[in-house]
């Protein structure tokens, strides 16, 4: 497998490659300062120019990578004049307001390369996003090829960030948190991430040493932006896993801006490729909505709207896994009745009102409400043989198994649910002082969450019952147990639980010279206060406060570097999931989990072959108390719901990034990651999400000669994560990694119009993009597991765990438009 990925790799640089133009894209819409569009203003470039339609939006193409001045000109108003310096690929937004005077206004040079830089965050470009091929295509499938951020699960849109688990990490969608459903154990149960890149206009992610602006979490911050449209468009992506559309238009007098989309997946292609032989039926659909009226250019009312549902079907037929080694192959078969239905819908609202006082002054009023509902509901009975498998090459009955060395049964049952509703209020503003800015925040969130859980499981081997582990050990088989029947595993609970919060913040930023250096500072103050009530639940009161800051400096060197510095303490108050311990029952005392975090960071900009490439480095640390323990299975996370361990995490991460093929922007990524923890003074042990290190790259290219046909390449390797334990279990008993995780995904895409080939006329008239593409999941067909499954074998006590291997080498079809 590691040859191949060599070889893979090698080929790729030894592709010839042609040169193509590098351009960028500006464009957004000039108004006048009574807020209306300005039709027929003259957009010139020393290349070129175009004019402003009736909604008073323009576009234009531009050189990349260096100083061009654009000029924007009308009969009666004022002439502005700036100058740009954008990325290849970049598409930037800026909107003038034009005025009577006759005075020009001074050129202003707009670098958006530095723009996040100084604050730690990486922006990604929506337009690789979208075409970056993936079994869970999006937003977090772009995330996993960053250094820092692991998955092992391709069904998954869960991600883990420097050690973290999947709670720790903050999601944005226009400055308005979001969240996922509470119930999912698996990620062929999650469907689709709420993010839909139809909409995405901006992707800010920073893995750490975050704002105090960010919120109460340990790991990290995913920042979206949705579009503001300018002009009336259709996108459509349709491929073998679903589709998605989606409709953006403005009105005439340009008050009116919407979004819309819709999106529809069915994971059979994938599901039904494992080696578990199924009759399944997954269907998750959404539709997504954002909306802006601009009452005048001082006020903006907003709204975010998400409705979607997914249903899981699950009914399993049988089961093998050979496993074991060349000399000494074994194999499990299973033979499975029942069935599990799930069923998650939720609901989200968001409405959004801005008052732009000045130029300096801005103030923001955001209401939310989240309401989900959730099912699962499941009775799976397994009966299994663990057997030796026929590994004599050329026997007619090679691959077979010939002896059970252990016989058994599992019997699972579970009926959850769960009806969530979270409402949030809050006040935002943001204050300029010449080179200083003020920002502040007070939020109130009402969380009420009720919930019922039923789960048992019985296990039998070879007729005996295998009682729970913290029954007192006897001679079973050999001496007969005349006490009761126990189920092995045995979850019984129902909450009616309410959380109110209180946060607040405020930061302070500067931009300043030290000598001849620029320089960046950041402090910021965050307040947590939360209380925990409910039936049966004695209530509870805290309050955390959290100091951080970030400070950055760009000497006055011939080589263009920054170096960044971040510090500060990362409370984690208790979500649910978090108050809710391994029997199902809530734990109002539960503390906050408490980090202190330090960042430092360096960014090399330079050129090679003539084209610009950088190279970011971070190292960073975190020292961790009042931690909650917790097991991993897939993607369900069971806490202890005791603050008894402390830990640890500390690493590198290297990205270089750049245009290793002229025209097209890849990277290659590098992390290592040490986390441990110590729970009850037992000593330190790997934490769930050890991911000692990562390798990932993502690469765009073109045919030689046919520059029509784009390459795709996500290349991901990351060793083995500790092999995880079953919930109930003792996770220092449960120390062995799983194998490492190796996944190359493969897109081809074939281009018959773009931007800069359009038709006047035949079938492709209409549209304004299409192309066609082949996409291979899992190109070399690795073996890749993310938890085990623990069969029991009585006669002699002991534990064997089979893996549960994810997607084999998937085949699909896919096409885009743009109208």
């Amino acid at each position: 497998m590691k040859s191949k990925f060599v070889l893979t790799t090698t080929l790729l640089f030894l592709i010839t490659t042609i040169g193509i133009a590098q351009t960028a894209t500006l464009k957004g819409v000039i108004l006048n300062k009574n807020n209306q569009p300005v039709e027929k203003v003259s957009v010139k470039t020393e290349n070129g120019g175009t004019e402003t339609n009736a909604n008073g939006f323009y576009s234009i193409t531009i050189p990349s990578n260096q100083d061009i001045s654009v000029e924007f000109t009308h009969l009666s108003l004022k002439k502005v004049v700036s100058v740009f310096n954008l990325k290849n690929g970049e598409e930037y937004e800026f909107n003038p307001v034009m005025s009577a005077s006759v005075e020009q206004i001074a050129p202003v040079v707009i670098n958006s390369n530095r723009r996040k830089e100084v604050e730690g965050v990486v922006t990604l470009n929506p337009e690789t996003i979208r075409k970056i091929p993936g079994a869970s295509a999006g937003v977090e499938n772009l995330l996993l090829t960053l250094p820092g951020v692991s998955n092992n699960n391709e069904l998954s849109t869960q991600y883990s960030v420097r050690g973290g688990n999947f709670d720790e990490n903050l999601v944005y969608v226009n400055g308005i948190e979001v969240y996922r459903p509470f119930l999912i154990r698996s990620g062929q149960q999650e469907g689709l991430s709420f993010v839909n890149t139809d909409l995405v206009q901006n992707v800010d992610f920073s893995a750490g040493g975050f704002q105090a602006k960010y919120g109460d979490k340990l790991s990290s911050v995913l920042d979206i932006t949705y579009k503001n449209p300018y002009q009336f468009e259709v996108n459509a992506d349709l491929s073998l896993l679903g589709g998605s559309l989606s409709v953006e238009n403005i009105s005439k007098d340009s008050k009116f801006t919407g979004i819309v989309g819709g999106r529809y997946r069915d994971n059979s292609l994938l599901v039904n490729a494992r080696e578990t032989e199924t009759n399944f039926n997954p269907t998750f659909a959404d539709l997504q909505g954002f909306f802006t009226y601009r009452f005048s250019n001082k006020f903006h009312l907003s709204f975010l709207g998400n409705a979607s549902i997914n249903t899981y079907n699950y009914e399993p037929f049988t089961r093998q896994t050979n496993f074991g080694t060349l000399t000494d192959p074994i194999a499990l078969l299973i033979f499975y009745e029942g069935q599990e239905k799930d069923r998650y819908q939720t609901l989200f609202g968001a409405f959004k009102g801005s008052y732009f006082a000045n130029d300096d002054l801005n103030l923001h009023l955001v209401a939310s409400t989240y309401h989900t509902r959730e099912e699962e509901y499941y009775d799976i009975f397994a009966q299994y043989r663990l057997g030796e498998v026929n590994a004599n090459i050329g026997d007619e009955n090679f691959g077979e198994v010939e002896f059970s060395q252990g016989i058994g049964s599992q019997l699972t049952h579970g009926r959850n649910d769960l009806d969530a509703l979270i409402t949030n209020i809050e006040h935002k503003g943001d204050f300029k002082i010449e080179e200083n800015r003020i920002e502040w925040s007070v939020k109130y969130t009402n969380e009420n969450i009720r919930d019922r859980l039923v789960e048992w499981e019985v296990i039998d081997s070879a007729g005996f019952s295998i009682r729970p582990p913290s029954f007192p050990p006897n001679e079973q088989p050999y001496q007969p147990f005349a006490g009761p029947l126990e189920p092995f595993q045995n979850v019984r609970a129902k909450n009616n639980t309410q959380i109110n919060r209180i946060q607040a913040y405020g930061q302070w930023s500067k931009r300043s010279t030290l000598g001849n250096s620029n320089v960046w500072y950041n402090f910021g103050l965050r307040m947590h206060n939360w209380s925990v009530k409910g039936d049966g639940i004695k209530s509870s009161n805290s309050t955390v406060v959290t100091p951080r800051g970030q400070f950055a400096i760009k000497p006055d060197w011939k080589k263009d570097m920054l170096f960044r510095a971040a510090a500060g303490l990362y409370y984690q108050p208790p979500f649910y999931r978090e108050l809710r311990d391994s029997s199902g029952v809530v734990q109002p005392n539960v503390k906050a989990q408490k980090s202190f975090h330090v960042v430092l960071g360096n960014d090399y900009s330079f050129e090679m072959w003539n084209r610009p490439f950088k190279l970011t480095s971070e190292i960073f640390y975190k020292n961790l108390w009042d931690v909650n323990p917790y097991t991993l299975e897939n993607v369900r996370i069971r806490y202890r719901a005791k603050n008894n361990a402390t830990a640890y995490a500390y690493g590198l991460d290297l990205r270089l990034n750049g245009e290793f093929v002229p025209g097209t922007e890849s990277w290659f990524s590098f992390g290592y990651l040490k986390t441990e923890e110590n729970i009850d003074n037992r000593g330190f042990i790997s934490r769930p999400t050890d991911q000692r290190l990562k390798f990932a790259a993502l690469f765009q290219d073109y045919v030689p000669n046919m520059p029509n046909l784009k390459v795709y390449l996500n290349l991901v390797y990351n060793t083995g994560l500790p092999g995880g334990s079953p919930s109930y279990a003792d996770p220092y008993e449960y120390q062995n990694r799983l194998p490492d995780y190796k996944r190359a995904d493969l897109g081809l895409q074939y281009v018959l119009v773009d931007a800069n080939k359009q038709f006047s006329r035949g079938w492709k008239k209409p549209f304004k993009a299409l192309s066609f593409g082949f996409e291979i999941y899992n190109m070399f067909d690795a073996q890749n597991s993310i938890t085990n499954t623990w069969v029991r074998d009585v006669s002699n006590k002991r534990q064997i765990a089979i893996p549960n291997y994810l997607t084999p080498r998937v085949f699909n079809v896919r096409t885009t438009m743009k109208f």
